[in-house]
């Protein structure tokens, strides 16, 4: 996982006059908190966050008024519901080294070769990672699975010093049978 390197101007207002201004000047109002550290209000360039966000669980480097460099992942993105724009970053402060727990979404190879239908019962899974060494997602091949087949937490191959904190029986997908499959049983059956 590659690093955002972005430059940050600490705040001195706060409010809503002065988050519109800010956003106003193409800037994002953002805190970053952690590490029992005072919350420091600073602004984002909006179009340098908004690039690094497009990326799940990006690890950015921010420095504030040109200070030194902090790790920080971002905890929760406010968008606005009509133009999709980011409103408000929260930010929590992480270290090198440091297990981390993030959602990463999971990815789906060969639903075409499965000869029946794919049920996700999870789109992503919670892990606790080394907060440099977040993987982008979580790859699962269904090549060789058969009708009635099941996929859970254990099966999954995760990355090096990754960690699933839940139990190894946890579904995460299934292969039933089609619809037209189930049809045409039915007919042969009556």
């Amino acid at each position: 996982m590659s690093e955002n390197k972005i430059a940050a101007v600490s705040r001195t207002e706060f409010g809503k006059g002065a988050a519109r201004r800010t956003r106003r000047a193409g800037l994002v109002p953002a805190v970053l908190s952690g590490h029992g550290t005072d919350p420091v209000h600073i602004s984002l360039p909006g179009h340098d966050i908004a690039l690094a966000l497009r990326v799940a669980n990006a690890l950015l480097t921010i420095s504030v008024d040109g200070a030194t460099d902090l790790l920080a992942l971002p905890k929760q993105v406010q968008r606005d519901p009509v133009k999709n724009t980011i409103e408000h970053i929260d930010l929590v402060i992480v270290r090198r080294g440091e297990k981390v727990s993030v959602e990463v979404p999971l990815v789906v190879h060969g639903e075409d070769k499965v000869d029946g239908l794919v049920i996700m019962d999870q789109q992503t899974i919670v892990l606790e990672v080394e907060a440099t060494h977040i993987p982008g997602s979580i790859e699962i091949f269904l090549e060789g699975l058969e009708v009635g087949a099941v996929f859970t937490a254990g099966d999954l191959n995760l990355p090096d010093g990754a960690v699933f904190p839940g139990e190894a029986d946890d579904l995460i997908l299934s292969i039933a049978t089609t619809p037209a499959a189930e049809a045409a049983g039915d007919e042969a059956e009556g």
